[in-house]
């Protein structure tokens, strides 16, 4: 079978490896036919950053985590990327309950038992079952573990019965294309905060993290926030913004200053992945406020305002996306709003288009192939 490899910066091919199998009573095999490009796998497809890290962490410069996440050389390929992906169940273990061959699920880029201490904490991307490192996780090479990637024509996925959620019937699976990460992730930005602060003031900095960003300012207006303020320079992402109901704000993102955003908020999502996006995020806090950052910051100095957060009683919530556990109410809230979130996606590929496609220099990638089942699904117009 056909499984993307990174091969190194902006090469990547189809690879050819055994089909996988049942190996454990709770295993499933599934069939990937949707799938979304994360924001964090186009820095090492755009830009030639393996050995540039290594050397950045025998300097210093680098955390070293980098390297337990990503390999002694971050990013190093050939490895399989991918891992967002909407999936139909084709095997099953004999041990799987509540699922059925046909099903249509989300698969959560993390992978989790749902039973450790960890998992019954909410904390699903650091299961202490099935991690040997720091994560146990699709497409990130095998530093994260011997998961594979998610664009692949089979896929097995283990502990199915906790890890796969079903979309619900109606849902488009296009729509859903980034819920095994970047959507989930948005949703985690801004649901509980404004669940705590009925009609909250949202600001999003937008760049880095593009897809996030932009889903979180739409689930933030979905959501009934008073205000939604998108930041960014990129006019085709600033329009996006607009068309989900938030207001852009176009600024000088590489000199980004606290006075450079227009108001005061309960909260912020930064999604510059710089020191400097995580310090106008929290300098822009309402007493009180949230600030949830989710790029990558890399350097291990990386600066917090502590002073400034101690005086405004602000949080600064960090950490990687705990998906598993907010999926069930993220896929409700779209089934039940209709939520648009297709918008975000600014490239729809074929599948078999996937080693050029996935270099795009786009937004948001989704690639797409027919579902050998038809049940549940049905064509989006794009």
């Amino acid at each position: 079978m056909r499984e993307l490899n990174f091969i190194k910066a902006h090469q990547l091919e189809w690879r050819e490896k055994p089909n996988p199998r049942l190996e454990q009573p709770r295993d499933a095999i599934v069939r990937p036919f949707v799938a979304g490009r994360c924001d964090g796998d186009t820095l090492p497809i755009h830009r030639n950053v393996s050995r540039a890290m290594q050397l950045g962490m025998k300097a210093g410069l680098v955390d070293p985590i980098v390297g337990s996440i990503c390999g002694h050389i971050p990013f190093q390929g050939p490895f399989a990327i991918g891992h967002e992906c909407i999936a139909e169940i084709v095997e099953l273990g004999d041990e799987v309950t509540g699922l059925q061959i046909g099903d249509i699920v989300v698969v959560p880029w993390a992978v989790s038992c749902g039973e450790c201490v960890e998992c019954r904490r909410g904390l699903t991307a650091k299961c202490s079952t099935t991690s040997t490192s720091t994560l146990a996780a699709y497409g990130f090479g095998p530093a994260s573990g011997p998961w594979g990637g998610m664009v692949v024509d089979r896929l097995r996925v283990p502990y199915a019965d906790h890890m796969l959620v079903k979309v619900p019937a109606g849902v488009d699976p296009l729509r859903v294309a980034a819920a095994s990460d970047n959507l989930a992730d948005a949703w985690r930005c801004v649901a509980p905060g404004l669940a705590e602060r009925p009609g909250g003031s949202v600001v999003i900095l937008g760049g880095a993290a593009q897809s996030i960003g932009l889903y979180a300012a739409g689930l933030a207006v979905a959501l009934g926030a008073g205000t939604v303020d998108y930041v960014d320079h990129r006019p085709e992402r600033l329009a996006i913004a607009e068309k989900l109901g938030a207001t852009p704000r176009q600024v000088r993102m590489g000199k980004l200053r606290p006075a450079d955003l227009p108001g005061r908020y309960d909260l912020a999502v930064e999604g510059t992945s710089s020191a400097a996006g995580v310090d106008a995020a929290l300098r822009s806090l309402t007493p009180g406020g949230l600030c949830t950052p989710v790029g990558y910051y890399v350097p291990p100095g990386t600066k917090v305002p502590l002073m400034q957060m101690y005086a405004n009683t602000a949080t600064l919530r960090i950490s990687v996306s705990h998906v598993r556990p907010v999926l069930p109410e993220l896929l409700k809230f779209v089934a039940d709003t209709d939520f648009p979130a297709e918008l975000v996606t600014t490239t729809l590929a074929d599948w078999d288009d996937a080693p050029n496609a996935y270099q795009a220099r786009t937004t948001k990638l989704v690639l797409h192939r027919a579902p050998q089942h038809e049940r549940n699904t049905r064509t989006w117009a794009h």
